[in-house]
Parts: structure tokens; C-alpha cells; sequence
């Protein structure tokens, strides 16, 4: 699915240069020497050059001060050559994160963290989704997974995860933004685990994403769910004694019960870079009027 998003962005790019359009600009603001940071925005990159996105990365020491930082969007948001900035988060703990999501132009923020495009998404109006959840909404529609009438359990609260797909699945698919029309129960890290296991048995779809490894188990998956791991964990392999990444989903328990599942690594994952480049070309063209 991700190929198929990422083949369809630069098809489309390739159609706006042939109009005389320049190829899109994608920013990339990173802060500190994070290695998993490194690693998303070298991924992020990679997808950008092979759809025809031109990217930038601009480094910055960690011990930037927020009015530095502030003064970097600043420029950017005023270079009529750069389509779509993006600050890798986290940031270091002396800058707010929501002051800096707030300083990226609403019409340039390819991450959807806005609070222009955060209020849009609340209120099913055009804006530019957050990859993550945008992604996840791709693969419920190209698969042809319904959500119509069905339930949904969301496990996991975040404002750029959590928040965003539960309005995604739950708001009217007659609006403006079009919505799944499920039934929705959000939980999180305090839902007590037999009153999430109530909730997930009987879930037509489940959405996990609370940073808990093995969180959702077999016994509590309803028969022939859909299930959509975005958990990333690091943990040790008491076999090998060596780190792995996991989900928040028990896979291999799991995959015997559910009807659809997503790995981890390899699967909400490449869906999120894909979505990206989608928010570049939409930037680019200024799609949505702010």
C-alpha cells in the first residue's frame, strides 16, 4: 500500500512539472544528535528523493534556545521555495513542543500538528492530517475494511496518533472531511486491562498505539478483526539477549485470531512516510485554502 501511495505521488509530481511547476520542497528541522530521530529523517528523505520531493535538512545543535529555533521556522515559512517544514520531534526539554508545532505555517506543516490543522480535523474540514493517522486511514480504504456502523477501540490518547484517528473514524462520512461513521471507545495507559479487554473483544477494529508492548493479546481479540499495530518498542530478547523492535501487539498470538493485522516494523510504518510525501505534494499545490 505504501508503494502504491508512494508510485501515485510521483506520477502526480511528475504531471506538476510537466506544468511548469517546480518539483516540491520538503524541510526537515532537526535538533540534537537523537540516533532514532537520525534514522526516521533519513528515512523520510530517502522516500522525498525517490517521488521527486527535493529535500533539505537543516541540523541544529541541541542546546538551540526556542527563539533561535522560533527565528529558523520564521524564515522558512516566509521562503516561497520551501513547500512543507517539518520539525523532528522530540525536542530537547527547554523548548515547548506545542509552541514550535504552532510557529510551522499552517499551510506548510506536512505533519498536521498545527493547531489550525488540529481545529480543522476536529471540526471535519480540509486540512493536512497527521501522517500517522492519515496513513492508517488509507490502509482501512484501500483495503476495503469497513467502518460504517462498526466498532472501534483506539487504544492510546496522543494528539498526533490517538486523538486524530478516533475523529477520523468516528466523525459523519457526509461532512466536509469525511469520516467512518464507527462507533469509537478511546482508551490509554490507565484503562484498567479487564475493562480494555472489554472493550477489545468486542471491537470490529483496533487501533493500538499506547506504547505498551504485548499490550493486546489473543484472548482479547475478537474473531476476524482488524487490527493496527503503531506501537514501537524497544525491547531485549531474553533468547538472544539482543534488542528488537515490537509493537504493542502480541503478533504472533494475535495474527491466529484477528482478520487483518500490521507488523511491526514494516507496517504502520511505511504508511506514514508515504502519507508525507502526499502532505509535500498537497503543500506544494496548496490544495487547502487557509
Amino acid at each position: 500500500l505504501a508503494k502504491d501511495i508512494k508510485n501515485e505521488v510521483k506520477s502526480d509530481i511528475s504531471k506538476w512539472v510537466e506544468k511548469g511547476n517546480r518539483n516540491p520542497n520538503l524541510t526537515v528541522v532537526l535538533v540534537g544528535e537523537d540516533p532514532a530521530s537520525a534514522t526516521y529523517v533519513k528515512n523520510k528523505i530517502s522516500a522525498c528523493k525517490k517521488v521527486g520531493i527535493q529535500s533539505d535538512t537543516i541540523t541544529k545543535d541541541p542546546s538551540i534556545t526556542q527563539d533561535e529555533l522560533l527565528n529558523l521556522l520564521d524564515k522558512l515559512n516566509k521562503d516561497n521555495a520551501v513547500d512543507g517544514v517539518l520539525v523532528q520531534l522530540p525536542l530537547p526539554d527547554h523548548i515547548d513542543e506545542r509552541t514550535i508545532c504552532n510557529a510551522v505555517a499552517p499551510e506548510k506543516d506536512v505533519d498536521g500538528f498545527h493547531i489550525s490543522n488540529v481545529g480543522r480535523l476536529c471540526l471535519d474540514q480540509p486540512c493536512l492530517l497527521p501522517a500517522t493517522p492519515a496513513g492508517i486511514w488509507e490502509m482501512l480504504k484501500r483495503t476495503g475494511i469497513e467502518t460504517f456502523a462498526k466498532t472501534a477501540v483506539v487504544c492510546g490518547r496522543s494528539k498526533n496518533v490517538g486523538m486524530p484517528i478516533a475523529m477520523l473514524l468516528h466523525t459523519d462520512h457526509r461532512h466536509e472531511r469525511a469520516g467512518g461513521d464507527a462507533t469509537v471507545t478511546q482508551t490509554h495507559r490507565y484503562t484498567p486491562k479487564e475493562q480494555l479487554k472489554m472493550f477489545t473483544k468486542s471491537a470490529d477494529i483496533v487501533v493500538v498505539a499506547a506504547g505498551i508492548p504485548n499490550l493486546i493479546t489473543a484472548d482479547m481479540v475478537k474473531e476476524g478483526a482488524c487490527i493496527i499495530d503503531v506501537g514501537i518498542n524497544r525491547v531485549k530478547d531474553e533468547a538472544t539477549g539482543k534488542f528488537k523492535l515490537v509493537g504493542d501487539v502480541d503478533f504472533d498470538g494475535v495474527k491466529q485470531v484477528a482478520g487483518h493485522i500490521t507488523p511491526v516494523p514494516g507496517g504502520v510504518g511505511p504508511m506514514t512516510v508515504a502519507m508525507l510525501c502526499k502532505n509535500t505534494l498537497m503543500a506544494a499545490q496548496k490544495k487547502i485554502a487557509y
